[in-house]
């Protein structure tokens, strides 16, 4: 019954494929698809995924209204609902390749974000006084980790479940604990002192 009612779904979506087609941000999208299919080990076509996605996923759907921002996404919205506690901020600048866990309570607010970036849920990416972070390429942020301010987080970089991080992370680190402290740098376990 349930894929039944998932395809007479992907009828009402037929508009979300159009804006998709159209879109002036299709090769982020595209890489957010291939991202996600790869994580969900799904090998079928984009559009056919895209569908997919829009379905069963709030979270990919507000990631899709976030690159289509317009009249026509908030109208879509009305039936096919985004994820409504998981917010990325309209000035944040987002590169393709996103993929959440659950981002249940997650607040998105960077200067930019860049490629292939994970991010799971009750995760706060803000600003201090009006500054906000700017993060790198294939960076992860885990559960409950808290990223704010005027810093940089470095390319290739994983900031753990419950961190806080208020100072710049170099690439290639692995950030801890509260406050964060990077405990791997290139592979390498760092000494404490």
């Amino acid at each position: 019954m349930r894929q039944l009612y998932a395809t007479l779904y992907k009828l009402f979506l037929v508009p979300h494929i159009i804006m998709y087609l159209r879109s002036s941000n299709k090769a982020d999208i595209d890489k957010d698809i291939v991202r996600w299919a790869k994580a969900k080990k799904l090998q079928k076509g984009n559009i056919a995924l895209l569908l997919d996605f829009l379905v069963d996923s709030p979270d990919f759907r507000t990631i899709f209204y976030f690159r289509n921002r317009g009249v026509f996404s908030q109208l879509l919205n009305l039936y096919c609902r985004k994820e409504k506690y998981f917010r990325i901020d309209m000035s944040t600048k987002l590169g393709g390749g996103i993929l959440t866990g659950h981002p249940y309570s997650t607040i998105l607010n960077a200067n930019t974000i860049g490629e292939n970036f994970y991010v799971n849920h009750l995760v706060t990416v803000g600003e201090i006084e009006g500054k906000r972070p700017t993060i790198g390429d294939n960076v992860s942020i885990n559960t409950g980790a808290i990223v704010i301010g005027d810093i940089s987080i470095g390319n290739n970089s994983v900031i753990g479940a419950g961190t806080v991080v208020v100072k710049d992370v170099p690439d290639n680190c692995v950030v801890v604990g509260n406050p964060g402290r990077i405990i791997k740098k290139d592979g390498k376990k760092i000494d404490k002192k």
